[in-house]
């Protein structure tokens, strides 16, 4: 099992102890010791999320996080399900899904592989993969509601958040009320209970570069990055685009699986082959591991311009950090990538 690292910059270690998962479609024994995690995603905007969800459930299955929840900031039924999807056939149909109403206008932007893997059907006309959920996807709960929720049931410093698309939803939770989970309004939670926030976002090497999960709701990344109460790190921009996902480990690294829900939405986003940036599994490596395979920032504070540029100035008072990598860096990461997604669970049958 893969030892945590995470030294949340220097001021504390977690160590894991050793625990296994067994049985078919079984839910997964978690240690006390494993990492806490909610990923909040733009699923079917970009596969990368897909294949940083697929990270989260190796993770998962292996002992070293609880996934607690799944938050979606995509407009539209097909990201739920495509997330269901996939708990399910991961064996995890358990895991909550919140969802928004009133996001981000993004539609259009790239081909929706949620949709598409949702659409896939057998000889028979029937939907391919399963499904756990019963009802209507737009009927989940919203996002903020369900963050409440859960990190009302969790340990003071304990949570973890992956964000990895827009910030509507994390933005919505700072603004929360009181209400039946907790007494405190959402900011004063999120101050209890989460330890850190990682995103991708922004971008640092070039002023000029306007990244997609911070213009695509410039206001909400400016409330984040100003007025989120932990330690924030962010992968921008110039990390995932130096790390590409291969083609050559989509078309022959899967064998084991028929039909996968993530190789489908790979498959379906792009015409094959073509590699692809990994801006969203850089967040969830240093989330679960650590910092050891990245270099970090010195302490600072980030802004967000009108525009959507994010800006870093360097503060020793301040807890905001982000990441950056070298060539060799780069390579190990990618290599690390593709044994990990590609790797068989030890659960799964055809």
């Amino acid at each position: 099992m893969i030892k945590n690292k995470l030294y949340l910059l220097g001021l504390f270690l977690l160590a894991l102890s050793s625990c296994t998962s067994s049985g078919k479609q079984q839910k997964t024994e978690v240690a006390s010791s494993a990492e806490k995690i909610i990923l909040e995603t733009d699923i079917g905007n970009d596969v990368d999320d897909a294949l940083a969800l697929d990270m989260l459930y190796k993770y998962l299955d292996a002992g070293d996080i609880d996934l607690l929840g799944i938050m979606i900031n995509k407009e539209g039924t097909y990201p739920a399900e495509y997330t269901d999807i996939m708990n399910t056939w991961y064996g995890h149909p358990q895991i909550p899904i919140g969802i928004i109403h009133d996001g981000a206008d993004c539609e259009n932007d790239a081909t929706n592989y949620a949709k598409a893997v949702c659409l896939i059907q057998d000889e028979n006309s029937k939907p391919t993969f399963k499904r756990s959920l019963k009802g209507g996807y737009d009927q989940l709960p919203e996002a903020p509601a369900l963050y409440r929720k859960l990190l009302a049931q969790q340990p003071d410093s304990s949570v973890t958040i992956i964000s990895v698309g827009f910030s509507t939803n994390l933005s919505r939770l700072l603004d929360t009320p009181a209400d039946e989970y907790s007494s405190l309004t959402g900011k004063e939670l999120v101050a209890k209970k989460v330890k850190l926030l990682c995103t991708m976002a922004g971008c640092f090497n070039n002023p000029e570069l306007y990244e997609y999960n911070v213009v695509k709701d410039i206001p909400a990344a400016k409330k984040v990055f100003t007025e989120w109460p932990t330690t924030l790190v962010t992968s921008p921009f110039e990390v995932g685009i130096a790390i590409n996902y291969p083609a050559t480990s989509i078309e022959n690294d899967f064998q084991w699986a028929p039909m996968h829900p993530m190789v489908e939405a790979y498959k379906s986003y792009q015409k094959m082959p073509y590699d692809r940036p990994t801006w969203d599994l850089t967040s969830v490596l240093y989330s679960v591991e650590g910092p050891s395979y990245f270099t970090v920032s010195p302490a600072g504070k980030i802004s967000v311009t009108d525009k959507g540029a994010t800006e870093f100035t360097p503060d020793a008072t301040g807890n905001r950090y982000y990441l950056t990598v070298d060539a060799a860096q780069a390579e190990n990461i990618k290599q690390h990538f593709v044994k990990l997604v590609s790797k068989q669970p030890a659960h799964f049958t055809k």
